[in-house]
């Protein structure tokens, strides 16, 4: 395997050792579920890399590094919106894209997560959250004061 950049290759040294830490854990007498609890993966997956050799786990991983992604012609879209707004979700971006492509495919929401993951990835563009300034208040006499949620209103009508 080839290293074209270190995250690449951490990546890939990452899901082998999960894949050795599966083994290992299995052969000293842990149950699938108990690997999954352990681990963190989904049952399925614990599953199948126990049914995988590591010639076949290894090869896995080359074909799901060079799998084509269904929304790299939006690659440009994604990375000017992240680097302009840098806090923007996944949910937000896959808002945009069906706003700017009528012709956009119809994918699952945590397709464009993944996708949004792997260009912030790609091109360093770390999500900068912001955070909202709050502090307490001092108590006043009752009455005195109220809250409003500005994200809504419901105003009775007297009329």
């Amino acid at each position: 395997m080839q290293e074209n950049s270190s995250g690449f290759m951490n990546a890939y040294a990452k899901k082998l050792m999960t894949y050795h830490t599966v083994h290992q854990l299995h052969r000293d007498g842990l149950s699938i579920s108990r690997i999954s609890k352990e681990l963190v993966l989904d049952w399925r997956t614990v599953k199948k890399y126990l049914s995988m050799t590591e010639s076949d786990y290894e090869q896995f991983l080359q074909n799901q590094s060079e799998r084509k992604k269904d929304l790299e012609p939006y690659v440009g879209f994604v990375k000017a919106r992240l680097t302009k707004y840098t806090e923007t979700s996944a949910a937000q971006i896959h808002d945009w894209l069906k706003e700017h492509y009528p012709d956009f495919p119809a994918v699952d929401s945590k397709t464009v997560f993944n996708f949004v993951c792997w260009v912030r990835q790609k091109y360093h563009l770390q999500k900068v959250v912001v955070q909202c300034d709050y502090a307490m208040v001092a108590e006043s006499a009752y009455g005195a004061q109220a809250q409003a949620d500005f994200g809504k209103y419901n105003f009775p009508n007297s009329q």
